[in-house]
């Protein structure tokens, strides 16, 4: 009995020591694999981080030693993602596998599937947003509603006119949500909070001019600006909050600066407007003049690479939690969440960056020293 015992903790402890030592090992493998954008001598700009498909990439060494105690219990993953925005230490990621919504918190190193029931159910999200106060907003396409969920996760109410209403993106700002409509090819605004009337539509516009919108489908609002991807129209187009056409940017065709299936967009504190395309697999930027800066990733051939991607968000917070992924001669200024509908990286994540001065390099190496753990001396 009592060698039974023995036996079971030293196996235990052997399969712990193996766990660490592997997990050790693919994340020494990661670090080398510096992926940058543009390539050198160009300056960086991106950096590739990291990429996230299941709960391992949260939970970590207590989950695998877990499962090595009690058996293997079904991780949870990302399977078809759509749109995603972030709110604090989260990220909401629109999943259609599932019907429903991959929520990871960072802080709080956890990942959940989001799937309500009741009136709150979910049949097609492929767009979502958050508010100041932590209320998700879900575009369900089959549903033909937009559904809003308190920061708890419960139902609050849904809104749309599903006889004329096919929301695919939705983004808030302020008092107002504005959403794309498929169906009239439209940005339907309605009025945040109560009984979410609707306020506007835009463009009113003939086909053939700039500002009608053939196929709107993504939607994001900054300074004062809309910017919708017009998937029909293979451009990116600009108006302002009271639904005035100012511009356009890209347009139809295989050469840098120009889109073949443009969809998810974000705009950095700058105005600098990112664009994934899933026909390049890339994301272009674009400075706020609408002339071309970069782009970075590509058909998938390793990490960084795309893979049918679709969504895109911004995000200034959580730089701590990645800074482990920096390389030492970068500084960190924000993340990039992208979503890839096919592949291995469902969630990939990048970081702008800029180049470290020589003493902040140094700084950082001196910090990366002290955190070593030191061998004890031996006497011989």
């Amino acid at each position: 009995m009592v060698k039974n015992i023995v036996l079971f903790f030293f196996v235990i402890l052997i399969g712990f020591l193996t766990i660490i030592s592997c997990n050790k090992n693919v994340k020494n493998l990661a670090i080398q694999d510096l992926v940058i954008y543009p390539s050198p001598p160009d300056t960086t700009r991106i950096q590739y981080l990291t990429s996230i498909t299941t709960s391992d990439f949260i939970t970590g060494n207590k989950a695998n030693f877990f499962k090595f105690i009690v058996g293997s219990k079904e991780k949870l993953q990302i399977t078809k993602p759509h749109g995603l925005s972030t709110y604090k230490s989260k990220v909401f990621i629109c999943d259609t596998g599932i019907k429903g919504l991959v929520i990871i918190d960072f802080e709080k190193s956890s990942f959940i599937t989001f799937i309500p029931q009741g009136k709150g159910e979910l049949k097609m999200p492929i767009g979502c947003t958050t508010d100041n106060n932590g209320y998700l907003y879900v575009a369900d396409r089959e549903r033909q509603q937009v559904v809003v969920f308190d920061e708890k996760g419960l139902y609050v109410n849904a809104f749309g006119e599903q006889e004329n209403f096919v929301p695919t993106d939705v983004f808030v700002s302020d008092d107002k949500i504005w959403v794309t409509n498929s169906k009239n090819n439209k940005i339907s605004v309605y009025k945040k909070g109560g009984s979410y009337d609707l306020l506007f539509d835009f463009p009113e516009a003939e086909a053939g001019t700039d500002e009608h919108l053939y196929t709107p489908i993504s939607v994001v609002f900054n300074n004062d600006k809309v910017y919708v991807t017009d998937f029909g129209d293979f451009k990116i187009k600009i108006f302002d909050k009271e639904g005035k056409f100012i511009s356009t940017v890209g347009s139809y065709g295989k050469v840098q600066g120009q889109f073949v299936r443009p969809k998810g967009i974000a705009v950095d504190k700058n105005e600098n407007l990112y664009v994934v395309d899933a026909g390049f697999e890339n994301a272009q930027i674009f400075n706020k003049e609408g002339n071309l800066l970069m782009h970075f990733g590509g058909s998938y051939k390793g990490h960084g690479d795309m893979y049918l991607p679709f969504g895109i968000c911004i995000q200034y917070d959580n730089l701590d939690y990645f800074q482990k992924f920096v390389d030492i001669s970068y500084n960190l200024k924000y993340l990039i969440f992208i979503t890839n509908q096919y592949g291995p990286d469902k969630l990939s994540v990048y970081g702008f960056v800029e180049n470290a001065t020589p003493e902040q390099i140094e700084e950082k190496q001196n910090s990366k020293n002290k955190r070593k753990p030191k061998g004890k001396k031996v006497s011989l």
